[in-house]
């Protein structure tokens, strides 16, 4: 027995891996987050499956019904959104798990800045413009940052930036970061990326609040914001297809 940690993408059931969509469809016990998880992602699950929505559920709820698989010998199908290693609560699963001798295994999945880039038609990482990125997010009401990860050091950086959780902080995220980023900063607020209601909003970081608010989004949002997004600024061409600059695949300089 063993249970999948599986990451399901942001929405699109069309994102899933072939080997999240193979043990989905193949587990006799599926626990997924429904908040975040369409129930298409989860419709592929064998007949008889047993198909839980753990969103109304408790960490010793969710880990109840393992236990009970374990004891059966049925594998589970922990199904989380994007990409279990970002935001995915797993590590406190994963405990309980290890503490169990309960084997597992990690699925990895499409995070959700890589599908918002997707939908944006961006890279997020420019020659000259941004070759970084940062993953972070509010605290607001969910568990506390650590010390020294904060939106003003990360901002000192310049590069780009995703902010999960951060709809509802959008007057303190322009506070922290236009005295780094400039008040024309370009922002792109990405609702519900993958789902058959995602809306792209862009703005900058002095007008993109009042924009989301007349779209009066709330929640299940990203927020990606640096100079990368803009359209506006010169950048050199990569150098790994400069014909001037050879490397071990392409030894010989052309041109």
């Amino acid at each position: 027995m063993t249970v999948y940690f599986i990451g399901a993408g942001p929405g699109d059931p069309e994102l899933l891996t072939l080997k999240a969509a193979r043990l989905i469809a193949a587990c006799p016990v599926c626990l997924y987050a429904g908040s975040l998880v369409p129930e298409q992602v989860v419709a592929i699950a064998p007949e008889g499956a047993k198909v839980m929505d753990t969103a109304p559920m408790t960490l010793d709820d969710t880990h109840g019904e393992i236990v009970e698989a374990h004891a059966k010998g049925q594998d589970v199908a922990r199904v989380h959104s994007g990409d279990p290693s970002l935001y995915g609560a797993i590590a406190e699963q994963i405990r309980r798990l290890k503490a169990e001798d309960i084997p597992y295994e990690i699925i990895p999945g499409v995070p959700a800045y890589t599908a918002a880039a997707a939908a944006l038609g961006q890279e997020l990482t420019v020659p000259e413009v941004a070759q970084s990125i940062v993953l972070t997010r509010m605290s607001m009401k969910s568990t506390g940052m650590p010390a020294g990860e904060t939106l003003e050091n990360f901002g000192r950086t310049g590069t780009t930036l995703a902010i999960h959780l951060g709809i509802r902080a959008l007057r303190e995220i322009e506070r922290q970061l236009v005295p780094h980023y400039g008040a024309d900063c370009p922002v792109a607020v990405i609702y519900r990326v993958g789902w058959p209601d995602q809306q792209i909003i862009r703005g900058t970081l002095t007008d993109i609040r009042e924009k989301v608010r007349a779209a009066k989004i709330t929640r299940t949002a990203l927020i990606l914001l640096g100079p990368a997004l803009s359209d506006s600024h010169g950048f050199p061409d990569s150098a790994l297809y400069d014909a001037a600059k050879p490397h071990v695949l392409r030894p010989v300089a052309k041109g």
